[in-house]
């Protein structure tokens, strides 16, 4: 259905133009977007938005770009192969502002990734006193350097060598080289010290007495001693002691002491790919606190002791960014008025855009994905670009509905200043505000990928479509709500800015946490309750894996499915991996192969061995229930539900794990599909699932609604009541009003964010809530459940 006749006609260079789209389960699509104006793209999780918007159009115009480098320049970047569509017109610029947690760098913070740093160096430069010098005296990036060094001079048109001294003031803490934090063993984690190295008093991974290591240790050690009785210079040894050359049984070895080979062998690695054994024992082993040279400001004294108005530019970092705005806004000097007023304008548009109770020196790494975005919009507000497209992915992840007009004010603002804004979204205040509403499905997976619907927000109201039915929806508050059975009590929490709360989280029960963004909600679940035993959490964190992970293996399905095939077959369950020896030789298992084309792009094509299957044509010929490995994988969970559950191809621990998956709503997912293709919701609820098979008996979900469409919200809620009816508890950290007005119990924190929140504002049932009215949550949900 389409009702693109509203829209007022315009020629080809005022519309993106799409045609016969393909990318991942999109069937032929083509549709015709107006430049200069707001789109919406709604649909069931899975429907194709992300496919549509963010793997074509967006994919396309970055290529694009890419291509305008040099050969030489492109042979650095990683490879991005065309969308596959017949026809993309009209394409400017993309800036992608998704989901995607800004970098983890220790280095990187609120203020250096928005340039708010950068502005406020130069005004500590600027009118600091005592004045200290540039504005890389005031960064934590730039080490302070003392030397020297020869130039080349022409005297008398003869090329002289003289030596010069040079200064290079940073601001940088040498200490902890402006990272705020210095790593520190915990001992305990190292070794029992009431063992001897004989007895297994070592902790650490891999370092066994019974082989080589405890000949090598005998070397230098004595091997019957308790730890805790070593003299200082043998514990030296053990802790510290750098590589040398020792005799063990005749052999020259190297000895090395456990933190120097612990250093080398394990923290050197990315966290992500450590064995889980290995990564458990880092997370144990390494404490870090703050520095304390720098007392965790990042900052050398000489950078700290520069102030104005009694603050050093380390004390202004620290600010709740709607304190620092007022501070700002008192510094008069007219020398730099201009540089004063683009920071205020800055500094407003984080607390405009629901992000003003951060600080600067908060680290990007420990932002929410949807506060990573919104810092990442601060970017581009007040750019000098025009007439670029600004693609979104769902803005209203983390956001109380308080906030949410906010945002829509400046994805407008965005749009009205000639920029073309596409907005992927599901919640009705936000496709609300389209000029132009594109919908996709009519289901998700396979049965989704077709335009449902085109046009106006009042076109799609009257549409009859899945989206359209529902734009109006409003829940119904509970005439009953279940009684608690028992209580988390939470006494005195003073974790960030929580201000002593005092609360019985309820047991048994539905349990809504809600409150603005800042408000205190995962400080108080995530520091008080997840840390519990029994409580099983599922946070907002990505999925990890390499491009090889699929729903397969994520899930540990692989594992049974294999030893099945084995069984069945009577070889090697390592046969059928497609990482291990069932690969195809040609590209190793990974469906395709890779053509370095020296400076040009790398290049990718399906694997002509294999044709895509990823596995040897031997393993091929094994069968289990009449279908091979790479048909199996082929399998949706719905269809693979069925096949394990029958009679000849029976896998019980491969069907539970299934059926676990099928009942949070993606049955339509391939179980090997790539991991990086699934959309936000879908990750959520592969996470949700996995943990769903743990024994526990509370369940803490961090926004579990975060892309889901209203439809699939009613889902959620089934699946959520399910696991309380079974006698489990289930608290969720939410802000959408239709899980709000199921809960049986909410907690509301606020009353607003930052310092201005961290205490608990209400405590009772949804309808208590409303007819309490204090509160914005409230007030929010008594307009949402009366229409």
């Amino acid at each position: 259905m389409s009702d693109a006749a509203t829209v007022h006609p315009a020629d080809r260079h005022d519309r993106i133009r799409v045609q016969g789209a393909r990318e991942h389960n999109l069937k032929n699509v083509s549709v015709e977007l107006p430049k200069r104006r707001l789109t919406v793209f709604t649909g069931v999780s899975g429907s194709g938005k992300s496919s549509l918007v963010f793997s074509t159009i967006a994919a396309e115009s970055q290529r694009l770009i890419n291509e305008t480098y040099s050969a030489f320049v492109q042979g650095f970047m990683p490879a991005q192969p065309r969308p596959d569509v017949d026809v993309l017109e009209g394409l400017t610029t993309a800036i992608i502002v998704d989901q995607e947690r800004m970098g983890a760098n220790p280095r990187s913070t609120v203020g250096t990734a928005t340039d708010v740093n950068a502005m406020l160096r130069i005004i500590f430069s600027r009118l600091g006193q005592p004045h200290i010098g540039s504005p890389n005296a005031f960064s934590f990036n730039v080490a302070s350097i003392r030397g020297a060094g020869a130039v080349t001079l022409e005297k008398g048109g003869k090329q002289v060598k003289e030596r010069r001294s040079f200064e290079i003031l940073g601001g940088m803490c040498p200490g902890c080289e402006g990272r705020g934090t210095v790593s520190d063993f915990a001992l305990d984690e190292l070794y029992d010290e009431t063992r001897t190295l004989a007895e297994g008093a070592l902790k650490v991974p891999g370092f066994s007495m019974d082989g080589w290591y405890g000949r090598v240790f005998a070397a230098v050690l004595p091997m019957d001693v308790p730890i805790r009785d070593f003299s200082a210079e043998q514990l030296r040894v053990l802790l510290h002691e750098e590589p040398r050359k020792v005799k063990a049984d005749g052999v020259n070895v190297t000895y090395e002491g456990l933190i120097p080979r612990i250093r080398k062998s394990m923290l050197s690695k990315d966290r992500e790919a450590m064995q889980p054994h290995i990564r458990a024992f880092v997370d144990r082993a390494i404490v870090f606190r703050p520095c304390p040279d720098c007392e965790g400001t990042r900052l050398n004294a000489s950078a700290r002791s520069s102030k104005i108005r009694g603050l050093s530019i380390a004390e202004v970092c620290a600010m709740q960014i709607t304190d620092l705005a007022e501070w700002v806004r008192g510094l008069d000097d007219p020398g730099i008025a201009p540089l004063v007023a683009k920071l205020s304008g800055t500094l407003d548009a984080f607390v405009q855009i629901g992000l003003g109770y951060l600080s600067l020196d908060r680290p990007t790494g420990t932002l929410s994905g949807g506060e990573s975005q919104r810092t990442k919009m601060i970017r581009h507000l007040g750019s000098a670009i025009t007439d670029a497209s600004y693609v979104f992915d769902e803005p209203s992840i983390g956001l109380h509905p308080h906030d949410m007009q906010r945002m829509n004010q400046l994805l407008l603002q965005l749009r009205d200043t000639g920029n073309t804004v596409l907005v992927v979204e599901h919640k009705p205040e936000m496709i609300a505000i389209a000029d132009h509403v594109v919908e996709l499905g009519p289901g998700a997976g396979a049965a989704g990928g077709e335009i449902c619907f085109e046009g106006t927000v009042e076109g799609l109201r009257a549409s009859g479509t899945l989206t359209g039915r529902r734009l109006d929806d409003r829940a119904r508050l509970k005439e009953t709500v279940r009684p608690a059975s028992g209580a988390i009590e939470v006494r005195g929490a003073d974790l960030h800015n929580l201000r002593g709360v005092d609360v019985d989280v309820p047991l048994g029960v539905l349990c809504a946490v809600t409150g603005v963004a800042g408000s205190g909600k995962s400080s108080l679940i995530h520091g008080y309750v997840s840390t519990q035993e029994g409580v099983v959490a599922v946070d907002q964190g990505a999925i990890k894996g390499s491009r090889r992970s699929n729903p397969a293996t994520y899930t540990g399905l692989l594992d049974p499915v294999r030893a099945a095939f084995a069984k069945a077959n009577g070889v090697k369950p390592a046969l059928f991996s497609a990482n291990s020896e069932g690969a195809c030789p040609e590209c190793k298992g990974a469906g395709v192969v890779t053509t370095d084309l020296g400076m040009m792009a790398t290049m990718e094509s399906v694997c002509q061995v294999c044709e895509g299957r990823r596995f040897d044509a031997a393993v091929l010929e094994y069968t289990l229930g009449g279908k091979n490995i790479s048909e199996v994988l082929e399998l949706s969970v719905s269809e693979a539900l069925a096949f394990f559950s029958a009679p000849e191809s029976k896998v019980p621990k491969a069907a539970k794990i299934l059926e676990g998956l099928a009942e949070v709503g993606i049955g339509y997912l391939k179980l090997g599909q790539a991991l990086s293709t699934l959309s936000g919701g879908e990750r959520q609820r592969l996470k949700l699932a996995i943990r769903m098979l743990e024994d526990a008996e509370v369940y803490v979900l961090d926004e579990p609604s975060s892309g889901l469409h209203l439809a699939d919200v009613e889902q959620l809620l089934g699946v959520l009541d399910r696991l309380v009816d079974s006698g489990k508890s289930v608290i969720v950290i939410e802000h959408h009003q239709a899980v709000m007005a199921h809960a049986d119990w909410i907690i509301d924190l606020g009353p607003g964010a930052g310092h201005e929140g961290g205490t608990v504002v209400f405590a009772g049932s949804p309808r208590e809530l409303v007819a309490d009215g204090s509160t914005l949550t409230a007030r929010h949900l008594a307009e949402y459940v009366s229409g």
